[in-house]
């Protein structure tokens, strides 16, 4: 008989990395076969300037969340429950009520953490407390063994699991014929932290060094309203190499990315653990320019399958995207072997292999420790 796994996490809108990952885990057939999946979803900001905010409707919805989870223990209680915590805003305060109520059921927990947080708060008491008591007895999973700094003073090197995130398979691959002028791609929200006015101001530092290229952004609104980021442009001189080009979802993301010639990520998100969309840029053979923030020097191999700059170094960033639009053989080089890295380490099926064997694993452990517990409880009988 297969296990019971309750799986706490976040989606469908794809506003965040975490949603992204939470749909793939949901839409698995692999995971949804291993064992047998019940999904509560966590989401409660539909909007990403929504996210760190309380509101009464995102109150609401965490009353609607907290009684959903109530419901599904006391009807089963599984056997090991997975929960994509968040470390940040009023949604952790939403996510330590439920792991109260799961730790009142004694049901065994696995974290997934996919941002950051943990460390900036290493001085208040209150959270000091929270988060000794939500991590204890639990397994986290990681995506990258550099952000354990992050979560250290709470969690014992034992407790780790490692377990990269994985993209699903694009229906295009990068092997159209490029256009002559490079084309540098930055994608995700319009978060001033995830370096598009950084990347903005490199553009302008290849245009004063006569560098032909250019160069698309795609995002939704973030605390950078498409409209300012236009506005943005204009006021820099760039309107005729720098174009925005709203969000992007399904084949027309998948055609942004088939057109470029290069990723460029200049995050300085405190946030960041992973950047998601670094991978998803690796897919389509492109070289990536992104920072030593989190877990990406984990993704971006430093010359191999990239660049990696200082955060909010504009002049390193133009550089290394200088390098890539001068050299289309590096351009290659580099972009092959983002791929291979990809295929060997970031598919959606390595993924869900790994995250099937760590809940295996901790299911394993908890049947043992309870099995311990009934044999104790009977000898005393």
């Amino acid at each position: 008989m297969k296990p019971d796994v309750l799986f706490l996490l976040h989606w469908p809108s794809a506003i965040h990395g975490s949603s992204i990952v939470g749909l793939s885990i949901k839409e698995s057939r692999e995971i949804n076969r291993a064992f047998n999946t019940r999904y509560i979803n966590l989401l409660l900001s539909d909007e990403v300037n929504e996210s760190g905010e309380l509101t009464f409707r995102k109150f609401y919805k965490g009353l609607l969340i907290t009684g959903r989870l109530f419901k599904e223990l006391v009807r089963r209680r599984p056997s090991v429950c997975y929960f994509a915590l968040t470390t940040t805003g009023a949604a952790f305060l939403k996510d330590f009520i439920l792991i109260f109520l799961l730790k009142l059921f004694r049901v065994p927990l696995v974290y997934h953490l996919h941002n950051k947080g943990f460390e900036e708060r290493k001085d208040s008491f209150f959270f000091r407390r929270l988060f000794h008591f939500a991590f204890a007895n639990s397994a986290v999973i990681l995506l990258s063994q550099h952000l354990y700094s992050d979560v250290a003073p709470y969690v014992q090197p034992g407790q780790i699991r490692i377990c990269p995130n994985g993209v699903t398979a694009a229906h295009y691959r990068n092997g159209q014929e490029k256009e002559d002028i490079p084309e540098i791609l930055f994608l995700s929200n319009l978060i001033r932290a995830k370096g598009v006015e950084v990347l903005l101001d490199a553009c302008l530092l290849l245009k004063e060094r006569n560098c032909s290229f250019r160069c698309t952004l795609a995002g939704g609104d973030g605390d950078i309203s498409g409209m300012e980021l236009v506005e943005l442009i204009e006021e820099k001189g760039l309107s005729a190499q720098v174009s925005y080009v709203g969000c992007k979802f399904g084949e027309e993301k998948e055609q942004v990315f088939s057109a470029a010639s290069i990723f460029a990520f200049p995050t300085y998100y405190k946030a960041e653990t992973f950047g998601l969309v670094n991978v998803e840029a690796m897919q389509y053979r492109l070289p990536v320019v992104s920072t030593f923030e989190g877990g990406i020097p984990d993704v971006v191999e430093d010359g191999v399958t990239g660049f990696l700059v200082p955060q909010k170094d504009v002049v390193s960033l133009a550089d290394k995207l200088e390098v890539l639009i001068k050299d289309e053989d590096l351009r290659v080089r580099m972009g092959q072997a983002g791929y291979r890295k990809y295929e060997k380490e970031f598919t959606l099926r390595k993924f869900e292999s790994r995250l099937i064997e760590i809940l295996q694993g901790e299911i394993s452990v908890s049947a043992e420790v309870s099995g311990q517990y009934g044999l104790t409880r009977s000898r005393r009988k």
